[in-house]
């Protein structure tokens, strides 16, 4: 089961024995990485789907995890820099780049987050990034790379896969049919948001993102009903319902991350089983949305 001690903010899964259970899965946040500036109470918190793919898989347990990207040198950057050392996740193979950190401008109505623009990820979205010799050594040595679609990462991608490292891929909502054609031509697992379609819609979307060359596709549905897609079977998933919540805020980055960690590690023991995968994404997906922002560490902002 899942305990958040919040003044910690520090999530522990445990075996039936009561000890911290270890993953022997190690994994790499490849790409975005932001502030959320709260509007209405002039607090950011760190995050961006590649960190927070990177967090919480150490939340939940990973051998290692590791984020690799682009900072700026602004209060912002210092934010995330400083809250990722004292989790701690790994960063040495981060550049720090003379320009804004991403930032996006966010309020919360009712639980629900608002999005209110961003600065489309300050100096990482104009400067591309350039994978050398040394950095696919270090790549070379994880057990699975997520990116998405807001980390300018896409020329990337294939230097990892001739890497046979897998790769994850967050396409949100908002990609374009001949991007995710692209895209899943270089991907092994593909997760897309189909929030407010239909179920029929969402099997849809998977199944074409598996045509495209994905093995496993996953479409989140917000409040209702998940599926997933193998190339052979359709997998359904309820969300947990849970009260009290502060902050949808890095539900969707959540799941993805608790769904991968739970498939790869049993992958890696001969015994991946997409249903059980599933079951531990949505657990984890329902506490993390008891946390103020994607994953806490807030910091009042003039």
């Amino acid at each position: 089961y899942i305990m958040l001690y919040w003044k910690k903010l520090k999530v522990k899964v445990h075996n039936k024995g009561g000890k911290m259970k270890k993953y022997p899965v190690k994994v790499l946040g490849f790409g975005d990485n932001v502030v959320d500036k709260y509007t209405h109470i002039h607090t950011m918190y760190p995050g961006g789907n590649c960190v927070n793919f990177a967090v919480y898989s150490s939340m939940i347990g990973v051998e290692r995890s590791a984020y690799m990207g682009y900072f700026g040198n602004d209060s912002e950057a210092e934010h995330v820099i400083q809250t990722l050392e004292k989790i701690p996740i790994e960063i040495y193979k981060c550049s720090q780049l003379n320009g804004e950190n991403g930032c996006a401008k966010v309020s919360i109505e009712n639980g629900e987050r608002i999005f209110l623009g961003s600065n489309l990820g300050g100096i990482r979205g104009k400067t591309e990034f350039e994978l050398d010799r040394f950095d696919l050594q270090y790549i070379a040595g994880f057990d699975l790379v997520h990116s998405g679609n807001y980390s300018f990462m896409e020329r990337q991608i294939p230097k990892i896969q001739n890497l046979g490292v897998p790769v994850s891929f967050d396409f949100s909502d908002c990609s374009t049919e001949s991007y995710k054609k692209e895209m899943c031509a270089v991907v092994d697992y593909a997760f897309l948001s189909c929030g407010g379609r239909s179920l029929k819609e969402a099997e849809e979307e998977t199944r074409a993102l598996v045509s495209y060359g994905a093995k496993l596709a996953v479409a989140t549905r917000g409040s209702e009903p998940c599926v997933a897609y193998d190339g052979k079977s359709f997998y359904y998933q309820e969300p947990k319902k849970i009260e009290n919540v502060r902050d949808t805020m890095g539900a969707g980055d959540s799941f993805i991350t608790a769904f991968l960690v739970h498939y790869i590690s049993d992958k890696k023991a001969g015994q991946a089983n997409i249903g059980k995968a599933l079951d531990m994404a949505s657990q984890f997906a329902a506490q993390i949305c008891l946390l103020e922002g994607a994953f806490g560490y807030g910091k009042k902002y003039q």
